[in-house]
């Protein structure tokens, strides 16, 4: 250790052997220009040159465990050059490459263990049942998406290993469990519904791989098969209630002059509208001008509302009147309260208790509830009360297609899509303006008068 200290700048010197036998390379130390003290080992290559190969430094003053523990590394490397690793640079840096690739592959399954683990608990069931129903919120299918919602909640979620379960590893079998037990819960039309939401949840994430007009978000479920493809559809039981012309009086003049009660009064004097859809109604949304209320039908499978214009018959256009005056004149209260101009109500909702909410769905409905009870006859809902209205237009001559287009239901297929750029304008209004004239009759009960003469399109090559 004393000649190492002594050691010279740019001087070598030789430890002896670098193992057991002088044939297995020899250890050498060398002071560089900074001082500092390296040792090397060096032994012939197969092609008879030379290689000196770093061991490590030696730190004046070390003493024996320093040199011993550079003695010991320059022994293993005689050991792998004797063994018959006669490139012993060449030799060390494969291995450390093998102790490297390994260690990537072992970092690399670990990471894929993580990430499938996260993946699992991320893309569940669950998520993806809310993933789908903020989807139908997103293209303006609030009401469906409400159903949907609560569909998952009272009948998926409540199965909490399978809700938790990767969405793509759900079974048929797990799906049918979850139908079955509503089912035999006597629920018929429950268990039909749900069924249809999970296929319809199940089938946009199979899609959105595919589907520019599916969410992307979607295609991390990882779904590529429908588990609810297995099993069979559950037919829903068509109503058949509908109410006779003393219930339809009765109904009438149960009405009153609160908000539900206009609402209730207005789908009706409209033919039997939908209620959610009549709920959307902005007061910019009628046009006093031509008395035509402007609805946006979203129903079924279109991507954007359809456009669904009524040319109202005179009751309901002032009923539709008296609905925006009512609107103008709460702005014009709130703006002399706070000293302001009035704003603008075009978009203000046509039924909100300050226009700035619309009214849900269920309290017109439960208003008709409450109607029917009082009645004291067979039970009957806005969906009977529609039924109705349609079967009476029926009777009274009005073509199927201007009931479709009147209800806004079927309107579908290329023809609709494509070719069918006829507006039905006419026909709307003539089978509300009749429409009106025989609930008159029967709030009246008078007998109808006959069948309304359905309009003949004027032929536009006639001289």
């Amino acid at each position: 250790m004393k000649t190492l200290d002594a050691l010279k700048p740019g001087k070598w010197l030789s430890d002896g052997p670098a193992g057991d036998s002088r044939d297995g390379g020899v250890l050498l130390f060398r002071r560089t220009a900074s001082g500092a003290v390296i040792a090397y080992f060096r032994c012939t290559l197969p092609d008879g040159k030379r290689d000196t190969i770093k061991v490590g430094e030696y730190v004046n003053g070390g003493g024996d465990s320093a040199l011993t523990e550079l003695r010991s590394r320059a022994r293993k490397m005689s050991e792998e050059y004797l063994a018959g690793n006669r490139d012993v640079r060449r030799h060390r840096k494969e291995e450390q490459e093998k102790r490297e690739a390994a260690e990537r592959a072992e970092k690399e399954v670990r990471e894929a263990a993580l990430k499938e683990a996260e993946h699992r608990q991320r893309y569940t069931l669950r998520a993806l049942c809310d993933a789908y129903t903020g989807h139908l919120e997103r293209i303006g299918k609030g009401k469906s998406a409400a159903a949907t919602r609560s569909a998952f909640k009272c009948h998926v979620f409540t199965h909490e290993a399978i809700a938790a379960a990767p969405a793509h590893e759900v079974t048929s079998h797990q799906i049918a469990a979850m139908v079955r037990k509503v089912r035999e819960a006597g629920k018929e039309r429950a268990a039909g519904i749900l069924r249809s939401y999970l296929s319809a949840a199940f089938n946009a994430a199979k899609r959105a791989p595919f589907d520019s007009a599916m969410p992307a978000d979607l295609i991390a479920f990882g779904v590529e098969h429908n588990p609810v493809d297995n099993i069979p559809a559950i037919a829903v039981q068509a109503g058949n209630r509908t109410l006779s012309a003393d219930e339809l009086r009765a109904y009438i003049k149960a009405l009153g002059d609160e908000l539900p009660d206009q609402a209730l009064r207005l789908a009706l004097l409209a033919g039997g509208q939908r209620m959610a859809q009549l709920l959307r109604a902005k007061v910019s949304d009628y046009d006093a001008d031509t008395a035509t209320l402007r609805l946006w039908d979203g129903k079924g499978k279109r991507q954007s509302a359809r456009e669904h214009l009524l040319p109202l018959a005179p009751k309901a256009a002032a009923l539709a009147a008296g609905l925006v005056a009512r609107a103008k004149k709460r702005e014009q209260k709130r703006a002399e309260a706070a000293g302001e101009v009035p704003g603008d109500v075009g978009g203000r909702w046509l039924f909100s208790t300050h226009g700035k909410v619309a009214m849900i769905f269920t309290t017109p409905g439960k208003r008709a509830a409450e109607i029917s009870a009082g009645m004291k006859c067979e039970p009957f809902d806005l969906r009977d009360i529609r039924r109705t209205c349609e079967t009476m237009l029926a009777g009274m001559g009005i073509s199927r297609d201007t009931r479709a287009q009147l209800l806004s239901h079927g309107i579908s297929g290329v023809q609709a899509a494509h070719y069918d750029r006829h507006a039905y304008t006419d026909e709307k209004r003539a089978a509300l303006v009749a429409w009106e004239a025989r609930l008159d009759a029967i709030e009246k009960g008078e007998k109808p008068a006959g069948n309304v003469r359905p309009l003949r399109r004027k032929n536009k090559n006639a001289a």
